[in-house]
């Protein structure tokens, strides 16, 4: 028998014309109209709701689970999963919410990004990696997927983390990674000339690309940034004499829009020399962050410069003299730039509504340490997600919220800005390797540690399977 047909009526079914019932693998259920259309025009269930307006004696069989059904339902109804979906497999629920048609509802239930706990995460998964080398990069999906670079092979776990797929590609090692979509990735190494798409599904190349520098000596990827229709690129010659970072549009085979920041190093002009390694793309202020870092004999320089895309220019540079930033990361919804300085291993804050300011940065943790000379902040990292702060350190991870409070006099000031520092996980999560990657994709965290062949996953202790 299909899984959808027709059958007689049941004496109990009822007259009233919104009120729809369905016998699933020989339970009825009931339901209305409205609820199944929820459901999405592409979904089993519209179809239910279409045909009952045509032939409203007519009940529906489906040949399925019906304690599964009940869940979909629920999650009809509700928009939410009911607490008795943990007691089933993953795999098994998914199964059935592609065979009905709904299975980004119970994505978007499950691992929506708006319910992300930070301070309710703990290590609840570890996910296995094969061969023998560490991880060089890692980057999410927004529904929770996450991919691995190590030594020369990608690991894509999918949303469930229960399928995994293993990649080789032509780098030795795979430095930067970015997701563009759910099959398409930007990968590139510091050692190995040009940046490449790469079809993670298929797992082929689907395009190449490269930036011909002034002496043709081809160019290596140093960071990877990208918006809702670009892809931002930083790239290095391989004789590490020049510099740029390309615009390329997403949406039309990723042909080249323009090139910002070019620069040919003549001499000892050492800020010429330094590439971006970082590049984050602001959508609220319409610019684009890079930022690079140089270790010298005596100290660490770096540059962070805020691009505005329509003239090609800086329209905002920091100078990085002083406790020079080990990494660096932007937030627009907290409007603010944050960096752990390398000496310190403190984290700062700058304002970007005072963008200009001949004061960039505040401490937000001891002051006291930025003029040490003990680089506590070498191999620390940091990121912002929602309205906190990620920072690691050693083997932790510490988080920063921002305590709201009225300005004085009604005036504001950059110095006023509070954060509360707090440590995340439990006991048991503290005082591992140190961690060398960390991002976030749904309502999860991952972290990669040193020498560790495995990737963590930091999830609620609330809510999930």
């Amino acid at each position: 028998m299909p899984p959808f047909v027709e059958s007689n009526p049941l004496s109990h079914t009822f007259n009233h014309n919104n009120i729809v019932t369905i016998d699933v693998g020989g339970t009825p259920f009931q339901t209305t109209k409205q609820t199944l259309k929820q459901a999405g025009s592409n979904s089993l269930f519209s179809t239910i709701s279409n045909n009952f307006e045509y032939n409203c004696n007519s009940i529906p069989f489906i040949d399925r689970d019906p304690e599964i059904f009940s869940i979909l339902l629920s999650l009809l109804r509700t928009g939410n999963l009911p607490s008795k979906a943990k007691n089933f497999d993953i795999q098994d629920l998914i199964f059935e919410a592609k065979f009905y048609g709904v299975e980004q509802l119970v994505l978007n239930s499950e691992l929506n990004p708006s319910q992300f706990m930070p301070f309710d995460l703990e290590k609840s998964v570890l996910l296995p990696l094969c061969g023998r080398n560490s991880v060089t990069s890692i980057c999410t999906t927004d529904n929770g997927a996450v991919q691995v670079a190590h030594g020369c092979k990608i690991t894509c776990f999918d949303w469930s983390l229960k399928r995994k797929s293993t990649i080789l590609t032509e780098f030795a090692v795979i430095d930067s990674m970015l997701c563009l979509d759910s099959r398409m990735l930007a990968i590139g190494a510091t050692d190995f000339s040009g940046l490449q798409i790469l079809d993670v599904v298929d797992g082929c190349v689907r395009k190449n690309v490269n930036w011909d520098s002034v002496t043709k000596s081809g160019s290596t990827v140093q960071a990877i940034g990208s918006s809702n229709e670009l892809l931002f690129t930083s790239f290095e010659s391989c004789r590490r004499n020049s510099n740029c970072i390309m615009i390329y549009d997403v949406n039309d085979d990723f042909k080249p829009v323009s090139k910002i920041g070019h620069y040919e190093i003549f001499g000892a002009e050492l800020d010429s020399a330094i590439p971006a390694t970082k590049l984050r793309w602001l959508p609220s202020y319409n610019l684009l962050m890079s930022a690079g870092s140089h270790s010298g004999p005596s100290s660490v320089l770096g540059n962070i410069k805020f691009w505005d895309l329509r003239s090609g220019n800086a329209v905002w540079e920091i100078k990085e003299n002083v406790d020079c930033f080990s990494d660096i990361t932007v937030s627009d919804s907290l409007s603010g730039i944050f960096k752990v300085g390398v000496h310190s291993g403190e984290v700062f804050l700058a304002d970007l509504r005072y963008i200009g300011a001949d004061k960039a940065w505040f401490c937000l943790g001891d002051e006291r340490k930025v003029k040490n000379g003990k680089k506590e902040g070498i191999g620390c990292k940091i990121e912002s997600h929602g309205n906190q702060v990620f920072c690691t350190k050693g083997g932790n991870v510490e988080l920063w919220s921002e305590v709201l409070i009225n300005s004085k006099n009604g005036k504001f000031r950059p110095e006023d800005r509070v954060f509360r520092k707090n440590f995340m996980g439990r006991a048991k999560d503290y005082c591992g390797d140190r961690i060398t990657h960390f991002g976030f994709g749904g309502n999860r965290m991952f972290v990669t540690r040193k020498d560790q062949q495995y990737v963590e996953v930091w999830q609620s202790s609330v809510k999930g399977f």
